[in-house]
């Protein structure tokens, strides 16, 4: 077992969390499924090694859209048919784990880093009328976050920066009842 390395624990694990995370009702895929598919994307570059992240909001909005078409296609050639929704899910867990929960939340570029995007977050944002816009959270979780086409996926992260005042993005996530 000497050729097992840290990375390939940390993207283990990572991969499993993202897929499990991302599988939903009308979507289901298997955690296997999503482990292909990030471990062919270019986001597996990252494990420990935020330096390489873009290193400005508008670079990683262009970066994050790049990866979202990569898995979609990617999870085409299993068969699946993946919304930039579900595609967002798997990259922003994958992300979260092995970056922000990897120790390195306060790197520069982590700040960046899209936190996951769930109706339990949605539902509470619209609670707590997060940044005066209650009925634009409600608007959102309606639509479901695997539903969400591209546009719809961005607004949301736009709101939530603008929102956050130029904090990072993982904060957002004090909002996130799923772990009560």
């Amino acid at each position: 077992m000497s050729d097992y390395k840290i990375n390939d624990h940390i993207h283990l694990f990572s991969s499993w969390a993202a897929g499990r995370a991302s599988s939903v009702k009308d979507n289901r895929f298997k955690v296997e499924i999503g482990q292909k598919i990030l471990n062919k994307s270019t986001i597996k570059n990252f494990i420990l090694n935020p330096d390489i992240l873009p290193n400005s909001e508008s670079e990683f909005k262009i970066s994050h859209r790049e990866w979202r078409q990569q898995i979609i296609d990617l999870a085409k050639e299993e068969g699946l048919q993946f919304t930039h929704g579900v595609s967002a899910k798997l990259i922003n867990i994958y992300l979260k784990s092995i970056i922000i929960c990897g120790g390195f939340y306060n790197h520069e570029n982590a700040r960046f880093i899209h936190p996951p995007i769930d109706r339990v977050l949605l539902k509470e944002l619209a609670r707590q009328n997060f940044n005066g816009k209650a009925k634009l959270w409600k608007r959102f979780e309606n639509i479901a976050w695997s539903k969400f086409n591209s546009e719809q996926y961005e607004e949301v992260i736009s709101e939530i920066n603008i929102g956050l005042n130029e904090a990072p993005l993982w904060q957002i996530e004090k909002y996130w009842k799923g772990y009560q």
